[in-house]
């Protein structure tokens, strides 16, 4: 298995399995619109994409990063907005590997920490988080208000 940061030109192989992400979370496929997505953060330099690939070109899965600055730790942070991982190809260590390759992001970069959110009944996830360190925020609560 390949880790790799995408380009443009690669966008294209990974918005179906970001197709799949979204309708993992209940949302409409609208594959159109998630690849001009993923276009437009990768071409910006908004977000920082991990593809995860095996020896044959498949795309397992990726990492989609954005990052943040904390005002109390006066440095960057990162905030781990997508992990998804083809179900072929889970319980084979991609998302570990996608996680490690994340980690080195925050390290590369002097980030303060590396942030993410899953569903609350996302019991899966939260052990693979929770394994590779991640631990739960008892301090803040989180917010959101749609716009």
């Amino acid at each position: 298995m390949k880790i790799f940061q995408a380009t443009p030109p690669d966008i294209p192989r990974v918005a179906p399995l970001f197709v799949q992400y979204r309708q993992f979370y209940h949302l409409p496929a609208e594959p159109e619109a998630a690849e001009a997505f993923l276009q437009e953060r990768c071409t910006g330099g908004e977000s920082v994409l991990f593809v995860a690939q095996s020896e044959t070109g498949e795309v397992l899965g990726f990492a989609h990063l954005y990052p943040l600055f904390c005002s109390l730790a006066l440095r960057r942070s990162w905030l781990l907005h997508d992990l998804f991982v083809a179900p072929s190809a889970r319980q084979q260590g991609v998302a570990q590997a996608l996680l490690e390759r994340a980690d080195r992001l925050g390290y590369d970069t002097g980030a303060a920490f590396l942030m993410l959110s899953t569903a609350t009944d996302n019991q899966r996830a939260q052990a693979l988080y929770e394994r590779h360190g991640y631990r739960r925020d008892l301090e803040f609560y989180s917010y959101i208000k749609p716009l």
